[in-house]
């Protein structure tokens, strides 16, 4: 057993070791939420009010006396596990040159094998607790690592040259979305482009010589720490590189092009050399302005915890409970600022990059582009006005925006149409785009 396939499995078991803890304060939860409203109703009764408050006292202790032992348990249980676990890695010890695991193949064909499952279950499980893997230094955090063709590459010249024999002095990077891995850019590329391994990145290559580097990354964590780290990975990457970068292309996804964005303003704050080799920055189905459906969660978290009912109550705290990244998709948060500032809806304002041109790419589940419904809910997950860009104060940056009809919010990531509109843009022979 792999040294990284026993973390793997410890982390496991740590997020169902914290599931038990949580749930247990949920159940606390609803039981006070259920005493408050029968002490409640006793208090306008004269002749119950002691005795319900007496049993309610008594209910209290017995109660938590129970929930803190299964949490005593519970504890109890990691701890020897973890002995078990410790044993393991010392059975099976890890040479100090091993290579890393392979990551999955960046096929289409792939779907649905048992391996593909775990690694599209692991983006899942980022993105709905990815913040609490990290501060926790859980075994399933999805560090922020880059692919090139089938390794992730330590960002050291011999490891990046060993990886990139064939380096192009133009590089194209792509982040992936929410919940997802960066196998994601190669989805239903047997059904659109006749080639399970086809993806914008190997395309790029084919057709125009580019690199492609791919992103891994724990979506779960806002997008700022991801975008502040991305800025200072990306300088190390650029320093390693076998050979001078003369275009770097930024490709992101969804919560994808928020963390590319982040890491521009972040790379320009820090004077990174990486920001002036960029030249383009692509935005697909990016909810600059905000998701609808993270904004329903944080309106409906309201709603519920306003109301002291247990069910209300235990949903709220759930909702609470989802990850920073998701939360920042409330209105498109892209640095430290839009969470840390005690008034959320008061947002600063992350400048474009002023000598790179940037593409905000918008779609419909409607053929028609520009028909009402369309144009109301968008993709399904980001509405048009929102992946058409940020708003911003300044308008002198070269900024093209493009709808494509008929196209829903993942698809966008491997889609013929939308590759073509990359294709045309990176290439100095082609027309300039209409």
């Amino acid at each position: 057993m792999r040294r990284k396939g026993i973390r793997r499995w410890r982390g496991l078991k740590s997020l169902v070791h914290d599931a038990v803890d949580a749930t247990t304060d949920l159940v606390d939860l609803g039981h006070e939420s259920t005493s408050r409203a029968v002490t409640g109703v006793a208090d306008h009764i004269e002749p119950l009010r002691e005795p319900v408050r007496f049993v309610d006292g008594v209910r209290r202790v017995t109660t938590r006396g129970v929930l803190g032992t299964v949490k005593v348990v519970n504890r109890a249980v990691e701890a020897v596990t973890d002995v078990a676990l410790d044993a393991a890695e010392r059975a099976y010890p890890e040479a100090p040159d091993a290579e890393p695991p392979a990551p999955m193949p960046m096929r289409s064909d792939v779907a649905p094998s048992g391996a593909w499952v775990a690694d599209a279950a692991l983006g899942l499980v980022n993105a709905a607790v990815g913040d609490h893997l990290a501060t926790k230094r859980n075994g399933l955090d999805l560090e922020m690592v880059f692919r090139a063709g089938d390794r992730y590459v330590a960002l050291e010249p011999d490891a990046v040259r060993a990886a990139l024999p064939e380096a192009s002095p133009r590089v194209a990077l792509f982040v992936h979305g929410l919940g997802t891995t960066e196998w994601s850019w190669c989805l239903e590329a047997e059904a659109y482009h006749g080639d399970p391994a086809a993806s914008f990145g190997s395309l790029l290559q084919r057709d125009l010589g580019f690199t492609p580097i791919y992103l891994r990354y724990n979506t779960g964590r806002h997008v700022a720490q991801n975008g502040r780290q991305l800025a200072d990975e990306l300088q190390r990457f650029v320093e390693a590189y076998p050979v001078p970068i003369e275009e770097l292309v930024l490709v992101g996804h969804s919560m994808g092009g928020l963390v590319v964005r982040s890491a521009c303003h972040y790379g320009a704050e820090s004077g990174h050399g990486w920001t002036a080799r960029v030249t383009r920055v692509f935005c697909l189905g990016t909810p600059h302005r905000g998701a609808p459906l993270a904004k329903l969660g944080h309106a409906l978290t309201g709603v519920l915890d306003a109301i002291d009912l247990p069910g209300t109550k235990i949903g709220a705290r759930i909702l609470a409970g989802r990850s920073a990244g998701i939360q920042d998709l409330r209105h498109g948060a892209v640095l430290d600022e839009d969470w840390l500032r005690t008034d959320p809806d008061a947002r600063s304002d992350a400048t474009l990059l002023a000598h790179a041109r940037h593409y905000f790419v918008s779609a419909t589940i409607t053929d028609d582009p520009d028909h009402a419904v369309g144009r109301l809910i968008g993709d399904l997950l980001v509405r048009v006005p929102s992946a058409g860009g940020p708003a911003l104060e300044e308008s002198h940056f070269s900024i093209d925006i493009r709808r494509y009809g008929g196209v829903m919010h993942h698809q966008l990531q491997n889609h013929p149409a939308v590759y073509e509109q990359l294709r045309r843009a990176c290439d100095p022979g082609s027309e300039a785009l209409e």
